[in-house]
């Protein structure tokens, strides 16, 4: 059941009457009213959990919020201030759209949307003042992709294209690409259509030294290959993987951006976020391991698995790219085995790297009877099954560490015996009762492993007679 939602205007209201009709302190009469509206089952996520203020004009008594306030200010501007007389309140209000969902959203609604933009492009022939406008369209736009319209669409790819040398209103332009992206497949596609992915694989390989944007730009490639929007039933999300790779060289560019960044953790993370979305074909896998990208992510693998984040998305990208029966014989025979296992034991307490762990090895073991030997002599059953003990809750990695087992034992029965003596039996057996959705991949690995399971016929095949 939804829940119940109430305007701004009606928060206030009740945090007002608190303080004026129930003498409460600011502090009290805010929390007040968030529990009693939370008791009534209403949706506050929207809302500024704030008190307004009085705004610093001497002639007004109004009592806003802040983001209201800054908005307000830049709304008299719009059509004369010049772009340094609302500098400072573009910045406050960027700074105040940071704070959280509740303040963007409630911009937005006030029309911020077109008053910003109109600041954006007003200051597309000064570039001393485009970077502060896009930030602010940026923290406009975080979480709130619908406010991208036509209009806006083409501003974001002239600026891309006017401002090809400058990294740094690049990289914001690059940020509302993206912020326009998530969970938004028609943006994407007439993003896509229009030009956009050239523009954000040219600024990679043009400021290949700018980490910061490296790093937007290959999440801005990211997200195109998403399929996150509810509203659509097939997105593009394929098609615009492959016209990456094939139209747009996106391996060799993320792989040669990665070289160059080696020791920036949060950049090299993103990077392999991004191989793992695009290896979305067999050939895209053997590509990625002939460019040298396989063996680099051995070497980050070797030298970096102290930091959980950078080994998840490692993990992620090779066992993306092992869906290839050849990658996968390359991973094994560079001892990926054993530095898969060595991050997994290193991160046994985080579940993401567990769950990414055991992905990795069960694609590598699949109809991989060598491979399921080196996993075994090298402790990779012995991790899963101590990420399952570490992580009873955690669904995907009990899914993961259960396929991996299935396909141990699919072809090489006689490894049965071992594991099943590490205990791996009760842990299935709880991972299928406390997970519903755990049951397929926790009763096939049981069946696999010899034990007693209860398999239920869905159709036997039989029917009866129509009635019309």
């Amino acid at each position: 059941m939804s829940k119940r939602r109430i305007t701004q205007e009606t928060f206030d209201a009740a945090v007002r009457e608190n303080m004026e009709e129930f003498e409460m302190d600011p502090h009290e009469a805010l929390r007040d009213a968030v529990e009693q509206f939370e008791s009534q089952g209403v949706d506050l996520s929207c809302i500024v959990k704030v008190v307004p203020t009085t705004s610093s004009d001497d002639n007004q008594e109004e009592q806003t919020h802040e983001v209201l306030q800054a908005l307000e200010s830049l709304r008299i501007g719009k059509d004369t201030a010049a772009l340094a007389d609302v500098t400072a309140d573009l910045k406050s209000f960027t700074e105040q759209c940071s704070l959280g969902f509740a303040q963007r959203y409630l911009a937005a609604q006030k029309e911020a949307y077109p008053i910003i933009l109109s600041f954006c492009k007003k200051s597309v022939e000064e570039q001393d003042f485009a970077s502060t406008a896009l930030f602010a369209l940026a923290a406009l736009t975080d979480g709130q992709p619908d406010l991208l319209d036509e209009e806006g669409r083409r501003f974001l790819l002239d600026i891309l294209q006017r401002y090809q040398a400058d990294s740094l209103v690049t990289g914001v332009a690059i940020r509302v690409v993206r912020h326009c992206c998530i969970k938004h497949e028609q943006n994407r596609q007439d993003l896509v259509k229009d030009g956009v992915l050239p523009l954000l694989t040219g600024a990679i390989r043009r400021h290949s030294g700018s980490a910061e944007l490296v790093k937007e730009a290959s999440a801005a490639l990211r997200v195109m290959t998403f399929d996150d929007d509810v509203r659509v039933s097939f997105g593009h999300a394929h098609e615009h993987a492959k016209s990456i790779v094939l139209e747009h060289s996106g391996l060799k560019i993320l792989i040669e951006a990665a070289k160059a960044h080696i020791g920036n953790t949060s950049v090299l993370s993103e990077l392999c976020a991004a191989l793992s979305r695009l290896a979305v074909r067999n050939e895209f896998c053997q590509d990625i391991c002939d460019l040298g990208g396989l063996k680099f992510m051995m070497t980050l693998l070797a030298d970096s698995y102290e930091s959980p984040e950078l080994a998840r998305q490692v993990l992620s990208a090779i066992r993306a790219i092992a869906g290839n029966d050849d990658v996968k014989d390359a991973v094994v025979g560079a001892g990926g085995v054993d530095l898969i296992v060595i991050a997994m034991n290193r991160h046994t307490n985080n579940p993401a790297v567990c769950e990414q762990g055991c992905a990795c090895l069960s694609v590598l073991a699949l109809r991989k009877p060598n491979n399921c030997k080196v996993i075994m002599e090298n402790g990779g059953v012995m991790a899963a099954v101590q990420a399952m003990k570490n992580h009873p809750n955690a669904l995907n990695v009990q899914k993961q560490a259960c396929m991996l087992i299935r396909n141990l034992v699919a072809r090489t029965r006689n490894y049965s015996q071992q594991i099943l003596e590490l205990g791996a039996e009760a842990l299935i057996t709880r991972a299928v009762q406390t997970h519903k959705d755990c049951g397929d991949e926790g009763k096939a690995a049981l069946r696999d492993l010899g034990c007693k399971v209860e398999l239920r016929e869905l159709w036997t095949g039989k029917h009866g007679s129509i009635a019309y």
